[in-house]
C-alpha cells in the first residue's frame, strides 16, 4: 500500500492506496512508457448514498468493485461520521455500521459479496469486521495491535476464499501486516528490513491487494522513512524491491497497488525530485514503468497506479501541472485512456481519482467537486 511516513504524509495524499483511511486510523530502470492517451468518456453514472454530508471533505468515497458491479465504500454524513454502503448493480443502497461503531471504513468485496474493512470505538481506537452477503458481522483484532487513539486493526483485502489481509500498528504505532484464514486463524508478519520506529513497519494493499491464490502485495518503510516494495508468497517467503529510479529520500520510494491472479503487482514511484510515475511488475519481476501524458512534473504530481484487474489493465489517476486530478485506464499492452468525470471540480486536489477495476473494466471512484465535495462514480466501457 503506498503509505506515507507520517500522519502530515498520510493525509496529504489521502486517497492513495488507502491511505485516506489509514490517515482516519492515525488521526495508508526502464524507460518511462508515455502511451498515447484517449479521451473517450465512456458511460459513466455519478452516485451517493442516501445521508451523505455535503460538507467540504464529506460525501462518498467508493473502494472495491465486485465483477457484477456491486460497489463497496464509506461516506461520510454532515457531522463527518462515516458509515459503510454497498451499492447493488442496479444502483440500490444497503448502509451499515457494525455494533459498537463510532465511524466505519469498508475498503474490499470480494465476488460472493462478503465485504472487509474497520470501524472505530468511543475511544478511536480501529477494529476489523468481515461483513457476509447476508449481512451478518464477525469482528476481530490482529494478537498485538495497539488500543488507543488511532491504533488498531485494519483490513483492507479480501480474496474469494474469503482470506483478508490487511495491517495493524501496535502501541508503539509500529505496522505490521496480518493475513486472516477464512476459520479465524490470524497470522502477522514483518518484511524483512521493515523499520521499527514509529509509522514505519510492514503495509499491505489497498482494496485487491491478496489474490485467489493468497499472494499479498504491500511494502515496508525502513529506519530511513524509505518505502520499498514487497510481495508476501502463499508460504510465507518475502520478495522486495524497488523501482529503478524510486528516490532514497525520507517518504521517497516505491509503493506498490494490488496484485492480480497471475501475481502481477503495479503502483507508483516517488522519485528523488518528488514526482509520482507509474509502474507494473511482472511475475517474474520485469518492471515497466510509465507516465500518462500531462501528468505533471512537479513534486507531488504525476502518474499514480491504484489497481490492477485480472487482465493485467491498471486504473489509477494523474495529477497534471496544477495538481487536478484525471483519471486513466492503462491496457495490459500499454495504451492509456484518460477521463474526467462530469462536475469533477478543476482546482489543485480536485478531480477524478479511481481507485479500482472489475475484470469487465468498470472504474469505480471518486471525485471531488469545485466544493471539495466527494461524489462516487460508476465508469464503463
Amino acid at each position: 500500500m503506498g503509505n506515507q511516513l507520517a500522519l502530515a504524509q498520510f493525509c496529504a495524499a489521502a486517497w492513495r492506496k488507502g491511505a485516506l483511511a489509514l490517515c482516519l486510523a492515525l488521526g495508508t530502470l526502464g524507460l518511462g512508457l508515455s502511451a498515447k492517451a484517449q479521451g473517450r468518456k465512456g458511460t459513466i453514472i455519478t452516485f451517493d448514498p442516501p445521508g451523505t454530508g455535503t460538507g467540504a471533505f464529506e460525501g462518498t468515497y467508493p473502494r472495491g468493485i465486485t465483477p457484477a458491479g456491486g460497489i463497496t465504500g464509506f461516506y461520510f454524513d454532515e457531522n463527518f461520521v462515516d458509515h459503510g454502503f454497498l451499492r447493488a448493480p442496479d444502483g440500490t443502497f444497503t448502509i451499515f455500521d457494525p455494533a459498537g461503531s463510532f465511524g466505519t471504513a469498508p475498503f474490499s468485496i470480494n465476488p460472493a459479496g462478503a465485504i472487509t474493512g474497520f470501524y472505530f470505538d468511543a475511544i478511536g481506537a480501529s477494529h476489523g469486521f468481515l461483513r457476509e452477503r447476508d449481512g451478518t458481522f464477525t469482528l476481530f483484532d490482529a494478537p498485538g495491535a495497539g488500543t488507543g487513539h488511532f491504533q488498531g486493526t485494519n483490513p483492507y483485502n479480501i480474496n474469494p476464499a474469503g482470506t483478508i489481509a490487511g495491517q495493524y500498528n501496535d502501541a508503539s504505532n509500529v505496522f505490521h501486516g496480518f493475513l486472516r484464514t477464512p476459520d479465524g486463524i490470524i497470522t502477522t508478519f514483518d518484511a524483512p528490513g521493515a523499520g521499527t520506529g514509529a509509522f514505519e513497519g510492514t503495509f499491505t494493499s489497498g482494496v485487491d491487494g491478496i489474490n485467489p491464490a493468497g499472494a499479498i502485495s504491500g511494502g515496508y518503510a525502513d529506519d530511513a522513512n524509505v518505502f520499498h516494495g514487497l510481495v508476501r508468497a502463499p508460504d510465507g517467503t518475502f520478495t522486495v524491491f524497488d523501482v529503478p529510479g524510486a528516490g532514497t529520500g525520507s517518504g521517497q520510494g516505491t509503493f506498490v497497488g494490488g496484485i492480480n491472479p497471475a501475481g502481477v503487482t503495479l503502483g507508483n514511484y516517488i522519485d528523488a525530485g518528488g514526482v509520482n510515475h507509474g509502474f507494473v511488475r511482472a511475475a517474474d519481476g520485469t518492471i515497466t514503468t510509465f507516465d500518462v501524458v500531462g501528468a505533471g512534473s512537479g513534486s507531488g504530481q504525476g502518474t499514480l497506479g491504484e489497481n490492477i484487474n485480472p487482465a493485467g489493465d491498471v486504473t489509477g489517476q494523474y495529477l497534471d501541472a496544477s495538481g487536478v486530478n484525471h483519471g486513466f485506464l492503462r491496457s495490459k499492452h500499454g495504451a492509456i485512456t484518460t477521463f474526467v468525470v462530469p462536475g469533477a471540480g478543476t482546482g489543485s486536489s480536485q478531480g477524478t481519482i479511481p481507485s479500482s477495476n472489475n475484470p469487465s473494466d468498470a472504474i469505480t471512484g471518486l471525485y471531488y467537486d469545485a466544493n471539495n465535495v466527494a461524489h462516487g462514480f460508476l465508469r464503463t466501457r
